[in-house]
């Protein structure tokens, strides 16, 4: 009997511990779900995980080999730039008829302005043999006489055959004067002077008379007084 009676006042203080332990004041869940069942839920789920990661890690057959990469294309070279002419074919052939035409123009101006242009006249005997002269005159203290004579000569006979028709050049003195003589284009002054001339000339060229610079001085002025005077 008194041994119930302790085993009865145990089991009330132990049902006083249990009532008054952390547990019997936790929530209903934690109550209701036992301790040891959660850890068995989280070693599963980290076994989960674990074979998961063993499997992604792990090939699960031979590794297929991988197609080769095919090799890139070649680029081709850069071609070089195309001209392309703007303008059509009419347009460059009416364009090049066109400044054909123009130049065609101009020349044909240029010709006809040079020809109608007026001449200006050319110089007349009496000018040419008072310039051959007036040339001489320049020499007459560089030559001498005998070939200055000669040259004095042919500038007058020249003159004579440009300006009258007479054949002076092709003529002995004789036969020049006398053709001269003949021609009433001829004064009779002109007549006397061409006389004093030829006679002075000839001696000088063929009797080789000594003369000097004032002999060839006196035979220029007698040819220039008769190429002034010895007018048509």
């Amino acid at each position: 009997m008194r041994t119930i009676i302790k085993k009865s006042g145990n089991q009330g203080k132990n049902e006083s511990r249990i009532s008054g332990s952390p547990r019997s004041q936790s929530p209903d869940w934690e109550r209701t779900c036992p301790q040891n069942s959660v850890s068995t839920s989280l070693a599963i789920l980290l076994a989960s995980v674990l074979s998961a990661h063993a499997q992604l890690a792990l090939p699960s057959g031979p590794a297929s080999p991988q197609p080769a990469a095919s090799p890139a294309p070649e680029l081709a070279p850069i071609a070089p730039p195309v001209y392309i002419f703007p303008y059509p074919p009419w347009m460059v052939a009416t364009v090049a008829v066109v400044a054909l035409l123009i130049v065609a123009a101009i020349v044909w101006a240029v010709v006809r302005h040079i020809k109608n242009r007026p001449q200006s006249p050319p110089p007349t005997p009496r000018e040419l043999a008072l310039a051959a002269l007036e040339r001489l005159r320049n020499r007459i203290e560089r030559i001498e006489s005998y070939p200055f004579s000669i040259e004095v000569s042919d500038v007058l006979r020249g003159y004579v055959q440009g300006e009258f028709r007479v054949r002076a050049t092709q003529q002995t003195s004789p036969e020049f004067f006398a053709a001269a003589s003949a021609s009433p284009r001829f004064s009779e002054a002109d007549k006397a002077l061409l006389a004093a001339f030829l006679e002075k000339a000839d001696l000088i060229k063929f009797a080789r008379v000594a003369a000097g610079s004032a002999d060839s001085e006196q035979l220029l002025e007698e040819a220039r007084r008769f190429v002034e005077g010895g007018a048509a």
